[in-house]
């Protein structure tokens, strides 16, 4: 049980540790960025860097890939859009006067989150800024949105405000809020959590965000209503990442484990241990969860019985992302490298569906384990 796994490669190109970890759509680039204030692009084929993102004037806190552009956003406040073949900076947006944390694109906006307390839409084509959400009292952690789509059927899709979709952010004041993107306006201000929001995942056919905070606890609400539906409380720390996956929450904490619960009773359903420390990053894929932990290992359970399958050994510090492509584990990790791992010959589970719920993360329908 638990055999180890050696890495395919390393990237150890960064000068300094590797803050986040962001693949392509169709699977084929690799974005990085960095604490030394660059991000780079690296090939899924064979591991090689296509392309360095030079101009932060300080560390890059997070990155996405969407389509033919990079974007980055840094503690000196910006965000850069990037030209993936030539490396060439697009265009810079400015406006926050505090470091960037999050940023998310979707439906040709772009949205950020920052220490400053606000969260801003901007205009990805034209660089300006469209809006500022303003209300919270603290940093603003974390972005999920959802698309105007995704809320037909619900009892507010008569409502002109959600006409261009709404906004999820959670801050370390304690509390979460939806947004219209079209007004700016609080929809809903999410009331209960008595920690920071650290992560936070959506169902957006269902209208429900699951937040997870230093309070140790993962809640579940309605985001037209504000209503908290239901509260995960057994973790005994913090809640530092989770997975949505098929009516199934998977929540990593600094208790050292992974909790997997059901999403719509909240009893939990499995605990997958052996972390010797934090859990600071969770995938889901093909029947397989990932996890990244500040034990500086990558770990391999069965989703479904919670079996440790594999241990990843190699990096030195915290593993702060990680990402899966068809049989490939990428870690990146605060020790500035990024390793890739073999993953054939852990159980498969057929072929799993993908849909983006627009927070970083992607949500798959768990499929049954073969034997």
């Amino acid at each position: 049980m638990g055999g180890g796994g050696s890495a395919l490669r390393v990237c150890a190109d960064h000068r300094g540790g590797i803050n986040w970890l962001s693949l392509s759509p169709d699977g084929q680039r690799l974005l990085t960025g960095s604490e030394d204030g660059t991000a780079r692009l690296w090939s899924t084929a064979d591991g090689r860097c296509c392309a360095l993102f030079q101009g932060h004037e300080s560390y890059v806190t997070f990155c996405q890939l969407e389509r033919g552009a990079a974007f980055t956003c840094s503690a000196d406040h910006t965000i850069r859009k990037w030209d993936v073949l030539t490396g060439q900076c697009l265009a810079i947006y400015r406006g926050h006067t505090s470091i960037v944390n999050r940023i998310l694109v979707a439906d040709n906006h772009l949205f950020s989150g920052s220490y400053d307390r606000t969260a801003r839409c901007w205009s990805v084509d034209k660089g300006q800024m469209l809006q500022e959400f303003q209300g919270h009292h603290n940093c603003v952690l974390t972005l999920a949105y959802c698309a105007p789509e995704d809320l037909r059927g619900g009892p507010s899709q008569q409502d002109k405000g959600v006409a261009r979709g709404l906004l999820v952010t959670g801050s370390t004041d304690g509390t979460a809020k939806v947004w219209q993107v079209a007004s700016g306006c609080c929809h809903q201000t999410l009331r209960g959590h008595t920690g920071a929001v650290l992560c936070l995942a959506l169902d957006t056919h269902c209208h429900m965000a699951f937040t997870g905070s230093t309070d140790g606890t993962v809640r579940a609400w309605d985001i037209l209503t504000g209503g908290q539906l239901r509260v995960f409380r057994e973790h005994q720390g913090s809640v530092i990442c989770l997975e949505l996956v098929n009516r199934h929450v998977y929540s990593g904490s600094a208790d050292r484990t992974v909790k997997c619960w059901l999403a719509d009773t909240g009893e939990c359903v499995h605990v997958f241990k052996a972390h010797r420390h934090s859990v600071s990053a969770l995938k889901y894929h093909a029947g397989t969860l990932f996890t990244g932990s500040g034990d500086a290992r990558a770990r391999a359970f069965n989703a479904q019985s919670g079996a440790l399958q594999r241990v990843f050994r190699g990096h030195d510090f915290i593993i702060n992302c990680i990402q899966v492509h068809e049989q490939v584990l990428y870690t990146a990790s605060h020790d500035g490298s990024l390793r890739l791992w073999d993953v054939r010959g852990l159980p498969k589970a057929g072929c799993s569906r993908r849909f983006h719920n627009r927070v970083g993360c992607a949500e798959e329908v768990l499929q049954p384990v073969l034997p």
